[in-house]
């Protein structure tokens, strides 16, 4: 039987190759919107982040998500992701 091949991503924070599942993906639609995607399947540029707070400062701070979906972040994103992450554990 064949292995199966896992999606590998690249967290944002930390810079760690990560399952694609255990990763929070944030898109930037064709329009121009950002907007968190749970579930993956959203169309347009993607970034991912893990689950975790540190991940989501260093990514802040070093506007590395800004640099991914070449636009301009808004506060209320990065506080819907603090509060997914929250939620997570």
């Amino acid at each position: 039987m064949k292995v199966k091949k896992i999606p590998q991503r690249m967290c944002n924070g930390c810079m760690e190759m990560k399952p694609k599942k255990e990763l929070i993906r944030i898109v930037k639609s064709p329009e121009g919107d950002v907007s968190l995607d749970l579930t993956g399947k959203k169309p347009g540029r993607g970034a991912y982040i893990c689950k975790s707070e540190a991940c989501l400062e260093k990514a802040f701070k070093s506007k590395r998500l800004n640099k991914n979906l070449e636009t301009n972040i808004k506060e209320d994103i990065y506080a819907s992701l603090k509060e997914e992450i929250d939620n997570e554990k």
